[in-house]
């Protein structure tokens, strides 16, 4: 269930940079933008390609962020370890704007979006909830009452 953004954090829009293997992060913003059709001006989608190396991607990622008006960043990655994080990670070392949260998923991205215009920090912390409580085992027997 998504909830409603609290009211009154206009001041600072963040914007929500997905860099995941190629073509997951465009997918992951078309996704995010049938949700939210008005949160797609602060989506950006960086593909990495098979070969891409770090700073390949770190300079591709930082050029982007220039072009574009958020002044705070929430970047997403796919795998913790991969490209795309270890890029992330050097964008984040070198800005004091910029969040990382590895482990994307749509729940997270979508959370994300519906408190986006939460300060950075709290944006975080209310995305990285929603990826964890998005992880569900179908799987698994319902537990019965005692």
């Amino acid at each position: 269930m998504l909830m409603q953004p609290t009211p009154g954090h206009n001041l600072v829009m963040v914007g929500v940079l997905l860099i995941a293997h190629m073509p997951l992060a465009s997918a992951l913003k078309t996704v995010a933008t049938h949700a939210f059709p008005d949160r797609e001006a602060q989506v950006f989608a960086l593909d990495v390609q098979p070969d891409a190396q770090a700073e390949q991607v770190i300079a591709s990622a930082q050029a982007l962020m220039a072009a574009s008006p958020p002044t705070d960043w929430l970047v997403l990655t796919d795998a913790f370890g991969a490209t795309p994080c270890n890029a992330a990670l050097d964008l984040r070392d070198a800005a004091r704007n910029v969040r990382l949260i590895s482990g994307l998923n749509v729940p997270m991205l979508w959370r994300a979006l519906c408190y986006g215009d939460e300060p950075l920090d709290a944006m975080v912390g209310l995305a990285a909830e929603g990826g964890r409580v998005g992880i569900k085992v179908a799987d698994l027997p319902i537990p019965s009452a005692p």
